[in-house]
């Protein structure tokens, strides 16, 4: 194992990773901006570089001020945590170019994967099943109306080079899909600097599951269960649990199968997840895109595998063999995650501010990982989230018992928060049957 690790990343995340590599007698450097100097993440660390002002661009994406950061303080190897660098192929390399490890899939299975047209076609390649849909970037709205109108309406619109749910538009008619088609490209030429746009089937009633994979440093492929990630807004995930309550033990076989076979289509090392739809009607599941890098929601895999995914992740870098026995990962029990977001509980805007009140709720079954404190300003220049819940138990009954519990516990007042929002979906007949979609959030608003 190496001895010094740098943490490309804030808040939570980085406060998690440093957790485990202190753990391990790994020396934990952070890298912070200057809005975020007063955040546990950074006091936690054994070392701190602040390398720019709130501006993420000149922070936390700042390449330079980073590997400046590494060489400076001994660094030997780099930890991306996700969003930010985490899946900058070019930063990768340069990481490795540089002489240092980076923790995470080499630079082509990003690059590959980064492009959702190119992890389509991939993946079709390698027997992943994928929805309908084109195969190459709708080069104008007359192609995307054609491409349409060979796929059926209706049909998802988006950004060949996005992620985290966003870039992402519905069309159910030729007239909403020119509407969509020029909105998206528009939304991620701005964000991603590429307007390329895919068109594929969009089912209306759908479940959204992903699998866990890992790629040991011997290059075998293995897959750590299934997360379910239905629990919705904007396209963007607020609860993930484990296991999927819609997926029986012949499906799990066939999630899991399709999982490995594409990450050994990419070579994939180290931690990444295969995100899926799953149509509950049909039990056909069909490939959605896959993240090269350490999800947010990884801890509930954590607690039905019993493995540190963040270790795993640094021994793979290291070149070392897992704690577990990957021919014997067996499932124990249940856990659930709500993400605890700076916002209101109703129309989910973004409501930072200082911190008052911070009081976190622990007892049997229940972990917090936080990036904030009591005391603590939540800034707008980030992300809004603030605590990451996980609960578990024997069952999943138990596992939402235990959540209501906690959620009921845990105070926070000065900035918004959707708290409020867990304590009514964990009194939702429809959630707690566990026979739900990514409308949910919907019907209940």
């Amino acid at each position: 194992m190496f001895d010094a690790l740098l943490v490309a990343n804030r808040g939570e995340i980085a406060r998690r990773v440093i957790r485990t590599a202190r753990r391990l007698g790994v020396r934990a450097i952070a890298v912070h901006s200057e809005a975020d100097a007063d955040l546990p993440f950074v006091t936690e660390a054994d070392e701190a570089v602040c390398v720019g002002p709130a501006n993420p661009a000149q922070s936390y994406r700042n390449v330079e001020a980073i590997l400046a950061a590494a060489r400076s303080t001994g660094a030997q190897a780099i930890h991306p945590g996700y969003g930010f660098l985490s899946e900058n192929a070019d930063f990768a390399r340069t990481v490795e170019e540089s002489g240092l490890i980076w923790v995470g899939p080499g630079a082509d299975a990003i690059s590959a994967m980064g492009d959702k047209i190119n992890a389509r076609n991939l993946m079709a390649a390698a027997g992943v099943p994928v929805a309908p849909g084109t195969t190459e970037p709708a080069a104008d709205l007359d192609a995307a109306v054609t491409a349409a109108a060979e796929i059926g309406y209706p049909v998802m619109v988006k950004a060949a080079a996005g992620g985290g749910g966003m870039g992402m538009g519905v069309a159910t008619d030729e007239t909403a899909l020119r509407t969509e088609y020029d909105k998206v490209r528009a939304f991620a030429e701005r964000m991603f600097g590429d307007g390329s746009v895919l068109i594929e089937r969009y089912f209306p009633r759908v479940r959204h599951v992903e699998v866990q994979i890992l790629g040991l440093a011997d290059g075998r492929v293995v897959a750590l269960g299934e997360r379910e990630c239905s629990v919705q807004r904007r396209n963007q995930k607020l609860v993930e649990e484990s296991p999927s309550p819609a997926v029986s033990p012949e499906l799990r076989s066939r999630f899991l199968a399709a999982a490995v076979r594409a990450g050994e289509a990419v070579g994939y090392r180290n931690a990444g997840t295969v995100e899926c739809l799953l149509d509950p009607a049909t039990q056909e599941f069909f490939f959605l895109e896959m993240n090269t890098r350490l999800q947010v929601e990884h801890p509930v895999t954590e607690y039905v595998y019993g493995v540190d995914l963040v270790e795993e992740q640094l021994r793979v870098a290291a070149g070392l063999a897992p704690t577990f026995d990957p021919d014997a990962l067996t499932p124990r029990g249940h856990a659930i995650e709500l993400r605890i977001n700076a916002e209101d509980p109703k129309r989910f805007l973004p409501g930072p501010g200082a911190i008052r009140t911070w009081v976190e709720p622990s007892g049997e079954g229940v972990r917090v990982d936080s990036g904030y404190v009591e005391g603590n300003t939540v800034t707008p220049f980030y992300d809004s989230l603030l605590a990451k819940l996980i609960v578990s138990g024997a069952t999943r009954e138990e596992a939402i018992e235990r959540a209501r519990a906690a959620v009921a516990r845990f105070e926070i007042a000065g900035p918004k928060c959707n708290l409020p929002f867990f304590a009514e979906l964990l009194e939702n007949p429809e959630f707690r049957s566990g026979d739900y979609d990514t409308g949910i959030v919907g019907r209940m608003r």
